[in-house]
């Protein structure tokens, strides 16, 4: 079976699991059962083929860790949440659990206490952090399920069926991320019928690849990645498809203010076999309370940032004299924090790093704090390049985006604007970035040169002048795709038209009569 093939045929399956089983639950707090199920299936199989591999190592060729009485099972618990992170007794694994749900009156009851089991199994650990709340979404006593147990429990024995019969295969056996693309499938399924509420952190995937690429160019390996405002964490992990997971040397780190969409973020990691060791994401509000203090700076930095949100701004007097904020003499306006959030990311970025923002196009021309705060960027040589997107990329918003690139050491005093609106294909109802309109935009951005209608190399001097405007359509002209009409030529056809009406006009009035 190809790529393309193993993908179609998973996201069909996971298709008609969310039409089979939400029932009353509305789809975009269904997929709190559904991921968290997919994520129980996961570490179960990923635990079972690690310890199977270890034994089997040792001469052991019929071990199956599944099988093992969990009296024996507790022997390699401490070494194991040492290299894992966390540890599942045999009893407790998804197919155990599965096998016997049909038959177990208070299924409920069996999940909660695994669940809450997977986690205490990471206590005093140092995986602690990682695994702490990762179930709270998936409410297994929830009247949602159902009005009695009796009923919950048989949607939960549908949803473990379901989950479990998912064609994943072993990690081995896949040509694709399996277990990972689900998740990204799932988070774009319910993003795209969610609306703002449900979409507002998940960047398509087309946008996140593009904004890792960008990052990257040149480099075939970085220390390490970063996105303070993370979401559901799939801007990070594009550097592990882009970079591959090793490549990323120290690892993914990320902030995410909103406590579900926190929680899902390290899912994610773990559904794309990061483990715990070389992830770090931390809840919290990253303008006000950082969390990362001790990590930066960061090598790579991409983000798709809350548009237009409010802060506390200056109404913290503190935050004037905030490092990160301090340098640009203002802070970005209360009710639009898009800026601070750029200031944070030029201040955690590496010397030799590059970030790329997601921006509301607000922030390329409005006056006041804003304009301050890009005259500083301007002056001080950081802005790379600006790069106009699409209208309808993301989910919850129609808006045209831009993406703003962040450097601390440039070769040259200029801006690059790249104009890329007009690159899309429709896609049901949302426009898409193709991989052909991703490299056209990367190999613009890596040749920096101008080309008509479509990028311009524009000096500081420049944008100075123009009031410290970033805006893309300020400096890469729009091609006038206009039909030129010569105006004689259809004055003359218009006479001949009504010349020719006149003369039919007279022979119909002629038959008539």
């Amino acid at each position: 079976m190809t790529k393309e093939q193993q993908r179609a045929e998973l996201h069909k399956t996971i298709w008609r699991i969310a039409n089979d089983l939400r029932g009353s639950v509305d789809g975009w707090d269904f997929k709190g059962y559904v991921l968290g199920m997919l994520f129980y299936r996961f570490i179960s199989e990923n635990l079972t083929q690690y310890l199977n591999g270890l034994e089997r190592e040792t001469g052991v060729p019929d071990f199956d860790y599944s099988d093992l009485p969990d009296a024996q099972a507790e022997f390699g618990r401490e070494a194991t949440v040492a290299d894992k992170g966390f540890y599942i007794l045999p009893s407790e694994l998804f197919t155990n659990v599965r096998r016997r749900a049909a038959q177990d009156a208070d299924l409920n009851e069996t999940l909660a206490r695994v669940f809450r089991n997977i986690e205490a199994s990471a206590v005093g650990s140092a995986s602690e952090d990682d695994l702490k709340g990762l179930f709270d979404d998936l409410d297994v006593n929830s009247s949602k399920l159902g009005s009695t147990v009796a009923r919950r429990n048989e949607q939960l024995v549908k949803l473990l069926h379901a989950i479990g019969d998912l064609n994943l295969g072993t990690f081995s056996d896949n040509t694709i991320d399996a277990f990972g693309d689900a998740y990204e499938y799932l988070m774009t399924m319910y993003a795209s019928s969610a609306g703002k509420s449900g979409g507002e952190f998940f960047t398509p995937q087309e946008v996140s690849e593009l904004l890792a690429r960008i990052t990257v160019v040149g480099k075939s390996e970085v220390n390490k990645v970063y996105d303070p405002a993370c979401g559901s964490g799939s801007l990070l992990l594009k550097f592990a498809k882009v970079l591959g997971k090793e490549n990323v040397r120290q690892g993914f780190f990320g902030q995410e203010i909103n406590l579900t969409t926190y929680n899902l973020a390290r899912i994610n990691m773990f559904l794309h076999d990061v483990n715990y060791e070389k992830f770090d994401i931390a809840h919290g509000d990253t303008l006000i309370d950082p969390a990362h203090w001790d990590d930066e700076p960061f090598e790579a930095i991409v983000s798709n940032p809350p548009y237009s949100t409010k802060w506390a701004g200056s109404d913290n007097p503190l935050l004037i004299n905030d490092p990160r904020f301090a340098p640009a003499g203002v802070l970005a306006p209360k009710s639009k924090a898009d800026l601070a959030f750029t200031m944070h990311i030029l201040s955690w970025l590496a010397v030799d790093g590059t970030a790329a923002i997601v921006e509301f196009p607000g922030v390329l021309y409005r006056g006041g704090a804003e304009q301050k705060i890009r005259k500083y960027l301007v002056d001080n040589n950081y802005v790379d390049a600006v790069i106009q997107l699409p209208p309808d990329l993301f989910f919850g918003t129609t808006i045209a985006t831009c993406i703003i690139v962040l450097k601390k050491s440039k070769s040259d005093n200029a801006i690059l604007f790249i104009d890329g609106s007009a690159l899309f294909t429709r896609t049901g109802n949302k426009n898409k970035l193709t991989a052909a309109h991703q490299k056209q935009i990367l190999d613009q951005f890596v040749g920096r040169e101008p080309a008509p209608h479509f990028a311009a190399l524009v000096d500081a001097e420049t944008i100075a002048e123009n009031g410290y405007n970033l805006s893309v359509t300020s400096y890469v002209e729009a091609e006038d795709i206009r039909e030129e009409v010569d105006i004689v030529a259809l004055n003359a056809e218009i006479a001949r038209i009504v010349e020719r009406q006149a003369e039919l006009r007279t022979k119909i009035d002629a038959i008539v009569a």
